[in-house]
């Protein structure tokens, strides 16, 4: 922790908009009750489907016959990857946070995540409502929270770029299909490009801005805006330059352990395919948890199964797995993430210096300093 001395008069408090203290209205507990009721119907209609339509008996027998050890390994494959969510965000947003803290605020997310109609967006508001509880400014949240969604992003580019390449080479066996495997790897590389050169024009953009001077409410959003985009690049090539081994650790083990779901799926209901064919077609039919829809249901849904169709898997054989895979994904994380919210409200109210720690300019009693201001920065 490192301290500094008072550069303000003692007892100033630091001024947060009662507003932003509220909890946003997408974390209420009338909304979070619809987008509940709205996935259990949404399962309801589903389990109506693969009982009653004529053709299914095939995905029906595989359903009655799954493996529960393989499906108890992909529940503890779920919270491992929750984990290096935890580790991931912990890292990124405040490293002098606790562990128990940080895995409150994580896991309550993942559970916003699979419940909210925000194609993940939604993990991140009860993040940036928590932290702007414990005071820490807007604009740090918003540079942070565009560097945390890149950072968690990359594995899934990266992994596209490496595994297409290879089996476009034939170093892994599977696809060589070039348009299956060396084009989506083309496109990867070229966003990963694309997403650093617009950071930077954003930068500049928002320079420009503030030197001409935003009059209006709109003109101030638009520059915030930029800054955060701009910031946020820079903050997470900032991170990986760092090269810290828990933050590497905690990216790779968010995306693998989640690959590792819908395998231990297959395996529960029978043979799995070639494992680069189906993390290939697991990065890529992920963009549709983009769609938002809640818990990405139907989106990630029709992205995994069209995908791993066209790499040649039985039909059957994917719509078992993904079935199995996405009631895993949905279930787990908001069980452990509906503790993990209750807990962290707790927290909240009881414990509040936790959270604050991480706010730039945090006025703390140091033993042997006295009243000192904490640069919550790292």
């Amino acid at each position: 922790m490192s301290v500094r001395p008072q550069q303000r008069p003692a007892g100033e408090p630091t001024r947060v908009n009662a507003d932003e203290l509220a909890a946003p209205e997408q974390l209420s507990g009338r909304t979070l009750r619809s987008r509940v009721a709205l996935i259990a119907l949404a399962v309801a209609v589903l389990v109506a489907l693969v009982t009653l339509l004529p053709g299914l008996g095939g995905l029906r027998s595989r359903l009655a016959h799954a493996d529960p050890a393989w499906l108890a390994a992909g529940v503890a494959l779920k919270l491992l990857s929750g984990l290096g969510y935890v580790a991931v965000f912990r890292m990124v947003f405040c490293r002098r946070m606790s562990w128990r803290v940080s895995t409150q605020v994580g896991m309550a997310e993942l559970g916003a995540n699979a419940i909210l109609p925000t194609g993940g967006a939604g993990g991140l508001a009860l993040g940036a409502w928590a932290l702007r509880r414990g005071g820490m400014s807007a604009r740090e949240i918003a540079r942070r929270t565009v560097a945390f969604f890149l950072l968690t992003s990359l594995p899934n580019v990266l992994g596209v770029i490496v595994i297409g390449c290879a089996l476009a080479a034939g170093v892994l066996a599977g696809e060589s299909n070039l348009l299956l495997t060396l084009l989506p790897a083309a496109i990867a590389a070229a966003a990963v490009a694309a997403t650093i050169a617009l950071g930077r024009l954003a930068a500049r953009a928002a320079r420009a801005r503030a030197a001409a001077g935003a009059r209006t409410r709109r003109a101030r959003a638009w520059r915030g805006s930029l800054l955060a985009l701009g910031d946020g690049v820079e903050e997470s090539l900032a991170l990986l330059r760092e090269g810290d081994a828990v933050l590497i650790a905690g990216l790779l083990a968010y995306l693998v352990f989640d690959v590792a779901i819908l395998w231990a799926g297959f395996r529960a209901l029978g043979a799995a395919p070639p494992v680069a064919v189906l993390a290939l077609a697991y990065l890529i039919g992920e963009l549709g948890g983009l769609v938002p829809v809640p818990g990405g249901i139907g989106g990630v849904d029709a992205g995994l199964l069209g995908t791993l169709v066209l790499y040649h898997v039985s039909i059957t054989a994917a719509a078992g797995a993904v079935i199995a895979y996405r009631a895993i994904a949905l279930v787990v994380p908001a069980l452990a993430g509906a503790v993990a919210f209750q807990l962290l409200r707790r927290t909240l109210r009881r414990e509040a210096g936790q959270l604050a720690v991480c706010a730039p300019d945090t006025e703390m009693e140091i033993i042997g300093v006295g009243r000192a201001f904490v640069d919550g920065r790292r």
